[in-house]
């Protein structure tokens, strides 16, 4: 299994191409533990609405997503939902901060858990749980909440850049969770058979290799990962899903019940299907706090007759 050890300080991340990442974390670490909640989501706000000025193509990536997902929606309702995620992609970078910096009096203050005894429940049987997520932009939040009952694994990619990938593994494993490599198939097998949970984050679209064609919303054919069907049927875990809406300052984790039932053996195009309807549902929670802004589209079936989805 290849657990992702935490990089250890050296010398080379002392040096002068690294000083502006060590300011901005430290700058990041001191405002979230300075500030009150009302002031962080402000700052959040207008971080995420000052990026939409200078990120023009991905408000062009957003606005095309919504459409092709709700066509329903009217003009001027996407361009409301792409200022909506715009902001809170900004608070997104708050919630990092709160995330890895936070003491845990401070997250228990702000944050409550609907299911957790469901999850748990598997625990006590030694009934390994995948745990589906999606990317939220809040999505650091739910780590550090789960960390607090459930701490897991995490499917992880580390950052090229050397002092990023110092801070980025600390803040996410410091409470207990474990990395491990998004290539170790095995690994993610193991996790599950010998009853622990595994994060899994199936909702991007991660190209032609190991993908089927499913809907997703409103487009009919989205390139969706064919490995869910591989990994329950090869563990038989449970299958629970966990999203977090912030409301009012409050982050609520809510808990699915185990969804392994409606899974079918050997149909990877059933289960993508069936995630996929998952991962709208949550969505659909909050739909303007998930990640609108990368090209969930991109990828065409063969002989697509519609053209390039994004311009």
């Amino acid at each position: 299994m290849k657990v992702v050890e935490s990089p250890k300080l050296s010398v080379a991340m002392l040096a002068p191409k690294y000083w502006l990442i060590w300011l901005g974390f430290g700058l990041l670490a001191l405002t979230v533990n300075v500030l009150p909640y009302w002031a962080l989501q402000k700052i959040g706000f207008g971080i995420g609405s000052l990026s939409k000025l200078v990120l023009g193509r991905r408000s062009k990536v957003a606005y095309r997503n919504f459409q092709l997902s709700f066509p329903e929606l009217s003009d001027d309702e996407i361009k409301n939902l792409v200022n909506d995620n715009f902001k809170k992609t900004g608070l997104a970078l708050i919630e990092t901060g709160m995330a890895w910096f936070w003491p845990d009096w401070r997250v228990k203050r702000h944050m409550a858990v609907i299911g957790q005894d469901m999850l748990i429940e598997q625990e006590k049987n030694n009934r390994g749980v995948l745990v589906v997520c999606g990317h939220f932009l809040n999505l650091e939040m739910t780590a550090r909440i789960f960390s607090f009952f459930a701490p897991g694994y995490g499917v992880y990619r580390a950052h090229t850049n050397l002092v990023y990938e110092f801070i980025q593994h600390r803040g996410r494993t410091w409470k207990g969770h474990q990395m491990i490599d998004r290539s170790d198939l095995k690994g993610m097998i193991r996790v599950l058979k010998s009853g622990n949970r595994l994060w899994y984050l199936p909702d991007h679209d991660y190209g032609r290799t190991s993908s089927v064609f499913v809907p997703f919303f409103g487009v009919s054919e989205a390139a969706t990962t064919s490995g869910s069907s591989f990994l329950i049927d090869m563990s038989r875990c449970a299958v629970m899903s966990a999203v977090t809406v912030r409301k009012q300052g409050q982050y609520t984790l809510e808990i699915s019940d185990d969804l392994s039932a409606k899974f079918p053996r050997k149909s990877p195009e059933i289960a993508a299907r069936l995630m996929n309807e998952e991962i709208e549902r949550m969505i659909k929670r909050d739909v303007s706090a998930w990640m609108w802004l990368h090209r969930r589209f991109k990828t065409l079936p063969e002989g697509y007759q519609g053209g390039c989805r994004y311009s």
